[in-house]
């Protein structure tokens, strides 16, 4: 993250392009410009366009933002905008919540009703076996803990590439799609509620565990190392559930878009990403 296209690659035609039912936006693009507050910025880097959501780079005298936008398109004529309407007002939301947290990003503004501008964060993506400062994971956990105070979990945290290293060598987190948090007014004080959230901070702490037996492995004792692959009774019943959705969900993908791209679907790499920004209108 951080860095422009190359220039060189400008031009450069991409090999396959995802087809448009599997990008958030179809056959739409993320706009060149776009105002916020009073601000102008500029798309510098394509970084995502996905099935849920494209994600840019954008900049302009006052710095560097991430413009965000969820599902907009329909998938097999069914319309799913109501769906990028829910996922950006919860994000949002989420980020309003955490306002103010060192290690999340700022909410600077939305865009449009399935959209979100938040503050951009010089840095790189965790990767796995990376070797990251002695103070890393204590930071993350003190910030997963803030995050728990606050009567929320992040959930996503088994990813890596969810986890960034900032310039700083301090970690952040930055996309908080499937956050969970239910306010009181919905009930989110209810007993299945706050067993529902203890046992997705159960996992938030175990995931934790995992990240730094990829990243830091010295920094744990034998037992904690035996205990990172212990998986709990409910991450395995998530597993149980979700893991058939997600294979279908794979396979379907597959059949409509063979690419057999390595990496995330619908991430794009240099290459790509100058050839994409040169193609919006």
């Amino acid at each position: 993250m951080g860095t422009e296209p190359n220039a060189k690659g400008l031009g450069r035609p991409l090999v396959r392009q995802t087809p448009p039912s599997l990008r958030a936006l179809g056959r739409r693009s993320l706009p060149t410009v776009i105002e916020v507050d009073g601000q102008s910025y500029s798309q510098v880097r394509l970084f995502k366009n996905d099935f849920f959501a494209a994600t840019a780079l954008y900049e302009g005298p006052a710095g560097k933002v991430i413009l965000k936008v969820q599902r907009q398109a329909s998938f097999l004529m069914i319309p799913l905008g109501w769906v990028g309407r829910l996922l950006a007002a919860r994000e949002a939301a989420a980020l309003n919540k955490l306002s103010g947290v060192p290690g999340v990003p700022r909410l600077i503004g939305r865009w449009g009703k399935t959209g979100i501008v938040r503050e951009y964060i010089e840095g790189r993506t965790l990767s796995p076996k990376e070797h990251v400062p002695d103070d890393f994971h204590e930071r993350l956990r003190g910030l997963i803990e803030t995050i728990h105070a606050r009567d929320m979990a992040y959930v996503d945290l088994e990813k890596c590439e969810n986890v960034l290293v900032g310039d700083d060598g301090r970690p952040y987190l930055f996309d908080f799609q499937i956050a969970w948090f239910l306010p009181r007014r919905w009930g989110g004080e209810l007993l299945p509620a706050r067993m529902l959230r203890r046992w997705f901070q159960a996992g938030d702490r175990y995931h934790l565990i995992k990240q730094q037996r990829r990243t830091r492995p010295d920094q744990l004792t034998a037992e904690a190392r035996a205990a990172s692959y212990a998986k709990p009774w409910f991450v395995r019943m998530h597993h149980f559930f979700t893991r058939p959705f997600t294979r279908a969900r794979r396979a379907v993908l597959n059949r409509i878009d063979p690419r057999g791209k390595r990496g995330e679907r619908g991430r794009f790499d240099e290459n790509e990403v100058a050839g994409v920004i040169q193609q919006c209108p």
